[in-house]
């Protein structure tokens, strides 16, 4: 699946749940799906004249001046389920901490420990997050809170299991630091010589 059909997905998704505008799809995507998905303006607007262009939403008239609000055609409902249907296209991620991180020895031990624990407290920040939606989820007896509830879960889980590495990496980080030998004594060994 192109990566143009993965924002057509998520646009014609969020559409799919209520008719909305440009702006409020973009905030929609952003706070329902971000923890796991993300998408920018530059993506969502293309994807909405394109989507407008072959039928598959349509402008409803506009609130006020300047905000068109876009909903889902029958053809666009019959096109998301074609998408969600097809195999899910596997992206590397890039992650920039664990990039710093295994050039740690170039980093410096404290600028890896400082990065371990910042991205702890934000797992911890998330998690909060994930379980605050979650309780939300269980009043919400609408169609699709069960399976928003499927993706908050696996927030959930990846929040904790970031927290379990983090502590984990502070425990290795700690150990190098008590058993790093003395930079004076490790420079004064002539290269070749072996005690």
């Amino acid at each position: 699946m192109a990566t143009t059909d993965q924002t057509r997905m998520a646009v014609l998704g969020g559409l799919s749940i209520a008719p909305m505008t440009g702006y409020a799809l973009r905030e929609q995507i952003r706070d329902a799906l971000g923890h796991f998905w993300a998408e920018s303006f530059g993506q969502i607007y293309p994807a909405l004249t394109a989507l407008e262009r072959d039928g598959l939403i349509e402008r409803q008239a506009a609130l006020r001046a300047g905000s068109s609000t876009f909903a889902l055609t029958p053809l666009g409902t019959e096109r998301l389920r074609e998408l969600l249907a097809e195999d899910p296209q596997s992206v590397k991620p890039r992650n920039g901490v664990l990039l710093r991180l295994f050039f740690g020895r170039q980093l410096g031990q404290e600028a890896c420990r400082k990065l371990v624990a910042d991205t702890r407290a934000t797992a911890e920040a998330e998690l909060a997050e994930m379980r605050r939606i979650h309780e939300e989820l269980q009043a919400d007896t609408g169609p699709d809170a069960p399976y928003i509830l499927l993706t908050v879960l696996a927030g959930e889980h990846a929040a904790r299991a970031s927290l379990d590495w983090a502590d984990e990496a502070l425990r290795v980080l700690d150990g190098l630091a008590s058993a790093a030998p003395p930079a004076a004594a490790s420079a004064a060994t002539p290269a070749g010589e072996h005690s």
